[in-house]
């Protein structure tokens, strides 16, 4: 098979390509992954990060936002390398995905991961574009409910339509966990508490809200912190915010980090403000480190934190309900502690990348198996 993505840094939908790489049956089956490479600042750290085991990469130079020649390349790919099953990620390589296996023969599939919220008109259109073509792919794989609906509304055969839950890799997380043990803490550090964020800075996370939310949080517990890891079109915007506000020295913009589940295991608290997402993979990164976790009640998120049990949810815009959810959860160990261990058991029994990929195989196997008695079939065979 063929994951297909193309990259726009190296967050949810990155890593999520890595994590079923990482956990499908590498005995029986070869997983390349193609990527696009559509400037030179292009961030293909999902490229770099790949693992050896389960495939070749490929790089498909691109010019703009739809390059025909990249379906041409991705044909010839497909042809040399003997793919049964394209994988296609986001709208644009669902676009040039779905054009390249109907020219070659082959089987397409489609994980959609959420959709963008305000855009201009042009990426509108694009993305319009992108959600339309979900109807002629041989299977579309939502990874929360919420997105299973939207597949209703984009038009999309339910017959087409398959739910697998999303996952996230623990064999990476334990890598992780192990790794930053190996660190010992000063006391002095030990002592100050970190809210964390990790992701896209981008207007759907709603990071406006977290950081006055903190601002309001840090008036009574000047010894809190708050650390912000990734990077987006709206981090510049943010910087000169936090700058303007009196907790300012105590906001810190890390950028995007390599050793981001390092720097998790050692928050005090993970928060979300999306206003929109699907299932997001950096929350149950967190739940898997045992890092409480505090979000906006959203579509997605609701799928993960149940109330007071595996978290604390707010409603979303109420930035004092978000502040005060955070400070009941630094200022009560126990509650943390019973929040983190519900949270834990959720991921490692209903969230793992391992129970994903093993649905991933049998999909992508009965794709292959009803082709074969399509084949048969017109050719007169039993």
């Amino acid at each position: 098979m063929l994951q297909f993505i193309t990259p726009a840094g190296f967050y949810g939908a990155e890593r999520w390509v890595i994590a079923l790489a990482n956990n499908l049956p590498g005995e029986h089956m070869i997983c390349d992954l193609a990527v696009t490479r559509e400037s030179a600042s292009q961030d293909l750290s999902v490229a770099e990060h790949y693992p050896e085991h389960a495939g070749q990469v490929h790089y498909i130079p691109m010019t703009g936002r739809f390059d025909v020649r990249a379906v041409l390349r991705l044909i010839e790919i497909i042809r040399n390398r003997r793919i049964d099953v394209i994988h296609t990620h986001g709208y644009k390589s669902d676009i040039l995905g779905l054009l390249a296996a109907r020219r070659a023969g082959i089987k397409c599939v489609s994980t959609p991961h959420g959709f963008s919220g305000k855009v201009g008109f042009k990426l509108g259109a694009f993305i319009k574009l992108g959600t339309f073509m979900l109807r002629y792919f041989d299977a579309v794989v939502p990874l929360s409910e919420e997105l299973m609906a939207d597949m209703k509304r984009f038009g999309v055969p339910e017959s087409r339509t398959h739910f697998i839950r999303n996952g996230v890799d623990l064999k990476e997380i334990d890598k992780a966990l192990q790794d930053s043990q190996a660190s010992q803490e000063d006391p002095v550090a030990s002592r100050v508490k970190t809210i964390g964020f990790i992701g896209q800075m981008i207007p759907r996370k709603g990071l406006g809200d977290l950081l006055q939310s903190f601002d309001r949080l840090h008036q009574n517990h000047p010894q809190y912190r708050l650390q912000l890891l990734g990077d987006g079109r709206q981090r510049a915007a943010l910087e000169e915010q936090a700058a303007n506000l009196d907790s300012g020295n105590a906001i810190e913009f890390l950028g995007f980090r390599t050793d981001r589940l390092a720097l998790l295991s050692r928050f005090d608290l993970f928060v979300m403000t999306s206003s929109l997402e699907g299932i997001p993979r950096c929350m149950m990164e967190a739940m898997a480190v045992g890092i409480p976790v505090v979000a906006y009640d959203i579509p997605g998120v609701d799928q993960l934190i149940e109330h007071e049990k595996t978290g604390l949810l707010a409603p979303p815009g109420d930035r004092e309900a978000l502040a005060r959810c955070c400070e009941r959860v630094l200022e009560d160990g126990a509650l943390a502690q019973s929040l983190t261990t519900a949270a834990h058991a959720r991921i490692d029994n209903d969230y793992s990348a391992a129970r994903m990929a093993r649905e991933y195989e049998v999909l992508f196997q009965k794709l292959l198996d009803n082709s074969a008695a399509t084949v048969v079939s017109d050719r007169g065979g039993g």
